[in-house]
């Protein structure tokens, strides 16, 4: 079964975070990434800009209206994600676990739907 693990923290702390820190965070995440991929579980995934970079897209009344950030504020927004086969959601929370980004923020763990 695939699930979705999303990836969230505080955009500020990452944005302020040394780049000694930085470069550290992200050999841990290399080093997982390539850990989940020898073990067949990777199916996809990325980073994604800061939210500056983010436009939401809502069609009212047959209009496309735009707004530049994303949907809500929260003090965790979405910085990337990870796709991975996991044989059950036990799994997948381990998987979820053992992101880098768990120590920082929160990791959503959600089940793909599959249409039949």
């Amino acid at each position: 079964m695939q699930y979705l693990l999303m990836i969230y923290e505080n955009e500020e702390q990452r944005l302020t975070r040394s780049e000694e820190d930085q470069k550290r965070l992200l050999a841990e995440y290399f080093e997982y990434t390539k850990q989940i991929r020898e073990a067949g579980q990777h199916v996809a995934g990325d980073a994604l800009q800061p939210t500056a970079t983010a436009t939401s897209v809502r069609v009212r009344s047959g209009k496309t209206l735009t707004t530049d950030g994303p949907f809500a504020e929260t003090k965790e927004q979405l910085g990337g994600y990870y796709l991975v086969e996991a044989k059950d959601l036990d799994e997948a929370i381990a998987l979820a676990a053992r992101i880098p980004g768990a120590r920082l923020g929160t990791i959503e763990v959600r089940p793909i739907l599959v249409f039949d």
